[in-house]
Parts: structure tokens; C-alpha cells; sequence
């Protein structure tokens, strides 16, 4: 691993490099010690009871070594990784979710779990898996929220996946055309050749609150972006436990011609999702798709040097000391 050593505001360096040498040299030119004469002056000189040229100097070299570390201190001295870039297969893909209330139904009396839960684990599941791939993610509900953007981190992305509870935005409502449109400006500046979209819904757009489906298939179309869209939910809705009556049926569906729509205009596939392992075994399909070479930064550390640099000035400052107080204390 190699390193470099860096100022994180070099102009501060050069200014605080600058003054202490505008100061050495006015008081080098301007200043005039105090002056003192003393009758046995003839015999210390006579038995070399002063001090050199050198040795005159010297501690104020030391306070001035220590003004000028203090100063590039505060220009900030860091130690760099060098900032590598490799070239790796992968694409960028921006998964968008569906966090309305109706993905709190289940499908399956033998799997209970809530739609969304099960859609959580799946997309964990299809980030771990895709390790040389940027993902992000964007969260819809009544309201759109980019809650992750492309990232290689992939273990801060399934964190904030683990996290995600419905109702952490409004669930009243699918404004799911708004939620592709913000997936594909994460998108936008992208350089992979590769840019997709994969959304999971059970419902459709809530009318009043979204805007027309053309404009976001129009916008990913622009950007080359393929949409691949899951729709969840059987042909009958979904089940949920009603606490009076037990088990009920949710006749809410997903509008599966408005899916395959999107997904047919942008070069992607429309999936149907009437069970949990359905879900997982379209999340396994996607994984199967074309890589394409991508550069991208693998990191960038930083280590800053306070500790030293202040340790450099205490050297300075004790060396002066010591010398004044116990060795050079000759005239």
C-alpha cells in the first residue's frame, strides 16, 4: 500500500511559510538586543567564557522551527492512501421499493411474512451478491425519498435495508412514477455502460398525487436505462390479519399492464411475484444479467498528523529551554 503526504489547504502552508520568513528577517535586519556591559568583560573573553555565533542564534532558530510547524499544522498535514482505481466487472443499478401500505399484506398462508419484509430480504439478499456492483436505493410511499445513493459500500447499504420499517414515510398513497423518475437522476451522472432500475411494487400509481408514467419512461429512455419492474400480489390481492375477524383478503392489485408497459419501453423485463419464492427466484434472474468494465475508486483514506507535528513543536520549545537554562547560559 503505498502513501503520500499532503496539506489539506496548501495555500495556508505557503501563507504561514511566508510570514515566518518575513519574520526571521525583520528581526534578523531590525532587531537590536539589549545592550550590556560589564566590567569583567576583557576576562571572560580572556578565558572563553562566551557563548559562539552559533550558539547565539541557535535558540531562536528553535522558536522559529517551532512557529513554523505550528503553522503548518494549522494548514492541516494528512497522510494519504494513494487513491486507487481499478477497472472491475460490474453496472450500476438503483433498486426503488415500495413501502405503502399494502405491502404489509402476505401471500402465502404458508408464509406470513409481510410483503415488505420479504422484499427486504430478497433485495439483501441480490446486494451480496453483486459484488463489484454500485447500488442505491429509493424508497416510495405517498411520498419519494432517495435513501441511498450508488454505493460500493454494500454493507452500509443492507444496514440502512435492515433498518427500513413501514411508515418511515407516508404510506398513504404510490407515487411510483415520481420514485423512477428520482432513480434515474441517481443515475444520470453515471458512467457505467450499464444502468438499471429495478422496482418492486403491488399497487399502481395513486391518481391526483403522481405524475403520468411517459415521463419517467421518457426520461429513463434519454439516459439509457433499462427498468425492470416486479409486480407482487396474487390475481385476488393481498391477506392480511384483521384482528376481529382473523385472516382477510386485501382486494388491492398491482397494475401488471402498466408494469410490463414500463419495462417493455425501457429494454427491461416485467416480472410477477405471487408468492415469496417467486421473489426470490426473479431477484436470482436479474443476477444473471450482462456485466460491463466500469472504473471506479476503491478508497481514499486520510490520516491526519496533528500528534506529530505537535510533538515536533514541543521538541522545539524544551530544546530551547534546556539549552538556555543549562548549557548556553554563558555570555
Amino acid at each position: 500500500m503505498e502513501y503520500f503526504f499532503r496539506f489539506a489547504h496548501p495555500w495556508v502552508a505557503v501563507a504561514n511559510i511566508i510570514i515566518v520568513v518575513l519574520i526571521a528577517f525583520i528581526r534578523h535586519k531590525f532587531y537590536k538586543p539589549v545592550l550590556y556591559r560589564y566590567s569583567l568583560t576583557s576576562e571572560l573573553k580572556r578565558t572563553n567564557y562566551t557563548i559562539s555565533h552559533i550558539q547565539h542564534y541557535m535558540p531562536f532558530v528553535l522558536r522559529l522551527f517551532a512557529l513554523l510547524t505550528l503553522g503548518l499544522l494549522v494548514a492541516r498535514p494528512q497522510l494519504v492512501n494513494v487513491h486507487s482505481k481499478v477497472h472491475i466487472e460490474g453496472h450500476d443499478i438503483m433498486l426503488v421499493l415500495d413501502a405503502s401500505g399494502s405491502m404489509q399484506c402476505f401471500d402465502d398462508i404458508r408464509d406470513q411474512r409481510p410483503r415488505f419484509e420479504v422484499a427486504k430480504q430478497e433485495a439483501i439478499r441480490f446486494i451480496e451478491k453483486r459484488e463489484h456492483d454500485q447500488i442505491g436505493l429509493v424508497l416510495f410511499g405517498r411520498d419519494a425519498i432517495s435513501r441511498c445513493p450508488l454505493t460500493l459500500d454494500k454493507n452500509i447499504l443492507k444496514s440502512i435495508i435492515k433498518d427500513l420499517k413501514l411508515g418511515d414515510i407516508n404510506p398513504d398513497g404510490t407515487v411510483l412514477s415520481i420514485a423512477i423518475s428520482m432513480a434515474a437522476n441517481r443515475l444520470k451522472k453515471s458512467k457505467a455502460k450499464t444502468k438499471l432500475i429495478i422496482l418492486l411494487t403491488d399497487g399502481e400509481p395513486t391518481p391526483g398525487i403522481d405524475i403520468e408514467p411517459s415521463i419517467p419512461v421518457e426520461l429513463a429512455r434519454k439516459l439509457g436505462i433499462k427498468i425492470y419492474t416486479i409486480g407482487v400480489g396474487g390475481e385476488h390481492g393481498g391477506l392480511w390479519h384483521d384482528p376481529l375477524f382473523g385472516i382477510r383478503s386485501m382486494g388491492f392489485k398491482m397494475n401488471k399492464q402498466l408494469l410490463q408497459a414500463i419495462a417493455q419501453q425501457t429494454g427491461g423485463q416485467f416480472f410477477a411475484a405471487q408468492n415469496p419464492d417467486d421473489i426470490a427466484r426473479i431477484y436470482d434472474t436479474i443476477d444473471t444479467l450482462e456485466k460491463t468494465e466500469i472504473e471506479t475508486d476503491v478508497f481514499s483514506n486520510y490520516y491526519e498528523l496533528v500528534f506529530p507535528f505537535i510533538i515536533a513543536i514541543l521538541i522545539f520549545l524544551l530544546s530551547e529551554l534546556l539549552l538556555t537554562t543549562f548549557v548556553w547560559f554563558r555570555l
